[in-house]
C-alpha cells in the first residue's frame, strides 16, 4: 500500500485560530480560582507546539501539581472542542484540494497526531475529513508517546510499502525517517527553520504536495 500520513495541528488544521482563545480561557479559569497569577503563556506554548500533551503542561506549569495540570488539560480540551464545533478554526488553504488529489491518485491517507482522541474526532467530524482519511491515530493510543512508534503502528497495520509523512515539526520528520518514508516539512505557523532543514522536502502550501508527490513517486499530475 502507498500512503500519505499527515500531522493535524499546524499541518492540516490551523490550530492558531482557536489556540490562543482556548488557552486564555483555561488560564483565566485558573486565575479565577487562585491557581495562576500571571499572563497566559501563549508564546511558550507556541515554542513547544507539537509535543505530547503531557510535556505541554509540564512545560507551561512546571511548579504545579500533576493533578492541577490534568485539570487544566481537561478545561483546555473542552474549550478547543467547543471552538472547533463553533467553526472558529479552519483547515489550511488547499487542504481539501490536496487530499482529493492524493485520494484520486490511489493514496491511502492517514492522520497521526499528538492531539488527543476526542479533539481529533471533533476536527475530523466538523470538516468531514473521513471523506479522504482512512483512519486517524492519536498519540494517546500508545504508551511511549513516541510519534515514530505511532507511525510504525500505521505502517504495520496497513502494510504500507511507500509514501510520506507530512508535518510541521521535527517529531513528524523523525517519524518519517524512522519508518523509511519521505519526510515532507510544512513551513506553516508553528514550524521552525532548523527543524524543517532535517526533512527531505519543504513546502509552503499544501497545494505543492501535487508536485512533490509527482516527482517523488512518479505519478502523473492532472
Amino acid at each position: 500500500m502507498k500512503a500519505i500520513i499527515f500531522d493535524m495541528d499546524g499541518t492540516l488544521f490551523q490550530t492558531d485560530k482557536i489556540l490562543e482563545l482556548s488557552l486564555d480561557d483555561t488560564f483565566e479559569h485558573l486565575r479565577q480560582v487562585g491557581e495562576w497569577d500571571t499572563v497566559t503563556p501563549i508564546e511558550k506554548y507556541r515554542e513547544i507546539m507539537g509535543v505530547p500533551i503531557q510535556i505541554v503542561w509540564e512545560t507551561l506549569m512546571p511548579l504545579h501539581s500533576y493533578e492541577l495540570r490534568e485539570r487544566a488539560n481537561v478545561i483546555f480540551h473542552d474549550r478547543l472542542i467547543e471552538n472547533i464545533r463553533k467553526g472558529q478554526g479552519a483547515l489550511y488553504p488547499n487542504a481539501v484540494e490536496a487530499l482529493t488529489f492524493l485520494k484520486d491518485k490511489g493514496y491511502s491517507i492517514f492522520i497521526a497526531s499528538n492531539g488527543l482522541v476526542e479533539y481529533l474526532k471533533a476536527i475530523v467530524d466538523y470538516y468531514h475529513l473521513d471523506t479522504w482519511v482512512t483512519e486517524t491515530f492519536s498519540i494517546q493510543q500508545i504508551d511511549s508517546l513516541d510519534k515514530g512508534e505511532l507511525v510504525k503502528g500505521i505502517v504495520n497495520k496497513y502494510s504500507i510499502t511507500s509514501g510520506a509523512v507530512v508535518g510541521d515539526r521535527l517529531t513528524d520528520i523523525n517519524a518519517a525517517k524512522a519508518n523509511g518514508l519521505l519526510a515532507i516539512g510544512c513551513n506553516f505557523d508553528f514550524a521552525k527553520e532548523e527543524e524543517l532543514a532535517m526533512g527531505d522536502v519543504v513546502i509552503d502550501d499544501l497545494f505543492e504536495l501535487k508536485e512533490v508527490v509527482n516527482k517523488s513517486f512518479n505519478i502523473t499530475l492532472k
